[in-house]
């Protein structure tokens, strides 16, 4: 039975980028629904016919929904063991797992101030001294990663896994907002950007043309 993703738009819905990411990444075939968000109550009843919660993503697999875009990688992830979503070493898998949530739970400055917007042309905006500090710790984040697993691969822990697939929005709003990297960084930011998944919803977000105003302002 073929899953079914239901996310918002891809130019500006983060958490649904995470889920569609992982699953593409690591070739778990899906059907997609996307639901424009903030629009009318027709489309917040649409989410609704897929999960109580009334927010997307949401993952359909026959009788089971699943919400909350860490949920769906972690169900996808025991639903299909060979597509390696994590690592498959224990402490590896540990790590990808605890950095994945701390982008899941955290974060908030930059995620307030710096909204994901592929279409906001590309330039720098002034930035709390919080934002900086999350901006600090996500490059200490990918820094670590890359010195410990950067002999497996170009990926945070070697080959593409669900951390890559969680921090693939901030890549997109580390270019946006023309934030200055470190040259480890710089370098994770190219091998995302080369990614076949992250092209991909770079390009369709890209290619939309729906306006949110609320999220147009800086």
């Amino acid at each position: 039975m073929t899953l079914t993703l239901v996310i918002g738009n891809k130019n500006y819905s983060s958490w649904s980028m995470r889920p569609w990411i992982a699953l593409k990444g690591c070739g778990i075939a899906f059907e997609e629904v996307m639901i424009p968000l903030y629009t009318d109550a027709e489309d917040k009843q649409r989410i609704l016919g897929f999960t109580p919660s009334g927010k997307v993503p949401a993952l359909m697999d026959g009788d089971v929904a699943v919400w909350d875009s860490l949920a769906i990688i972690e169900y996808a992830a025991e639903r299909f063991p060979d597509a390696k979503l994590w690592p498959a070493d224990r402490a590896s898998r540990a790590h990808a797992r605890s950095i994945s949530a701390e982008m899941h739970s955290g974060f908030m400055a930059l995620r307030n101030e710096c909204g994901m917007n592929l279409h906001r042309p590309v330039r720098a905006k002034p930035l709390s001294n919080d934002a900086k500090a999350n901006i600090a710790r996500i490059q200490d984040i990918w820094a670590e990663c890359r010195t410990r697993y950067g002999q497996i691969g170009p990926y945070l822990f070697g080959e593409f896994s669900a951390a890559d697939a969680m921090y693939a929005p901030v890549v997109h709003r580390f270019l946006t907002y023309a934030i200055e990297l470190t040259p480890a960084a710089s370098t994770y930011v190219e091998t995302m950007q080369a990614n076949p998944a992250f092209r991909q919803w770079t390009e369709q977000g890209l290619a939309e043309t729906l306006v949110i105003e609320r999220f147009e302002q800086d």
